[in-house]
């Protein structure tokens, strides 16, 4: 298997996140992607090659050119005002508020993300980095490898079409899906087993049959993103009855939550897709820091092993994960299990 991956990631750092009642540390960090690049490089998966560079279009078929534009120029827009810092959200369009009205940079940020995600100067580097690394897998695909992994960050299932949020700003597993759709695949299922609700990826193909979506993840009435994940969301339109939510309880353990993964599968299997997308946060691990899964490093072999089973060309692009220590092994383990599954069968 194929590894993906860039140092341009490090061009995202910022230094402290706004949490409940405070600033925090960041969790989202540089050491996340060289834990994980460290640990694939020691695993002999498989080689580890550079992104190839995709044009915007790509992106622009799953997000607005007005957002894009936003967040090209926001970090300068920023410190025209001559404010220090990295730049985020403070204040949000509600009811009969005109979103559009004003064309402040700070006004933009209200517009554009949905919670106090930041923006350093180089983070549109990043995020297009980011964006090509995923790309690179789905091509490797496209082009007949088995599967190939996508070492992504920023993480990107919490970005919607217009906005950004959960330290995601392109939805880089959308944009992957998309991009495998106009290569010739009818139908391009996205498995989303990060801990939290792929929102954005939710919302960019909810009305379409055409990309499937299906996500298993923490309760929205207790979990991040809080405002959508709910198991009747089902999707509207021609996509009605394509989108699967399974909602788990905090405290979940391995034993509920495979139960639930096989559901997905099934759902997914049901679809009949050309290929598959996997969104592989890494937060469901029991010692993760702002999660309640219990699920232990073992597990996800099962996990790959699971998902090899389905017996289609997968691209899996890395999301969250947080419990630093250990985040390269459990990506791994997801890898191996993966590729061992696919020995088994041989």
């Amino acid at each position: 298997m194929k590894i993906v991956a860039s140092q341009a990631h490090h061009l995202h750092a910022p230094s402290w996140e706004l949490g409940p009642g405070r600033f925090l540390p960041a969790f989202e960090k540089p050491e996340r992607a060289e834990i994980v690049l460290k640990s694939l490089e020691g695993s002999q998966l498989g080689s580890v090659i550079t992104p190839v560079s995709f044009g915007e279009d790509t992106a622009l078929a799953v997000h607005d050119a007005d957002y894009l534009d936003f967040l090209k120029t926001a970090h300068a827009g920023f410190q025209e005002l001559g404010l220090e810092g990295d730049p985020t959200a403070c204040v949000w369009p509600r009811g009969r508020m005109r979103a559009d009205s004003s064309d402040s940079i700070v006004a933009k940020f209200g517009r554009y993300c949905f919670d106090g995600v930041a923006i350093t100067q180089t983070t549109y580097e990043a995020i297009v980095a980011s964006r090509d690394i995923a790309l690179t897998a789905a091509q490797l695909v496209e082009q007949g490898d088995r599967a190939a992994f996508a070492l992504c960050r920023p993480p990107g299932h919490h970005a919607g079409p217009n906005y950004a949020g959960g330290y995601c700003f392109l939805n880089n597993a959308a944009i992957a899906a998309q991009w495998l759709r106009n290569a010739g695949a009818k139908r391009v299922g996205i498995l989303d087993i990060d801990y939290h609700h792929g929102n954005g990826t939710q919302e960019i193909f909810f009305d379409r049959s055409d990309v499937v979506f299906a996500s298993l993840h923490g309760d929205p009435q207790f979990e991040y993103p809080f405002y959508a994940g709910h198991a009747d969301e089902v999707g509207e339109g021609e996509g009605h009855g394509f989108n699967l939510n399974l909602p788990l309880p905090a405290g979940t353990t391995y034993a509920t939550w495979s139960e639930a993964l096989s559901q997905a599968i099934a759902f997914v299997i049901r679809c009949e897709l050309d290929c598959l997308v996997v969104s592989a946060g890494m937060d469901t691990f029991l010692e993760d820091p702002i999660s309640s899964f219990c699920l232990q490093t073992e597990d996800y072999l099962k996990v790959g092993a699971q998902i090899e089973a389905m017996g289609m060309p997968t691209v899996f692009v890395f999301e969250g994960g947080y419990a630093v220590s250990a985040l390269g092994e459990n990506v791994a383990a997801l890898l191996r299990g993966f590729t061992t599954g696919a020995d088994s069968r041989l």
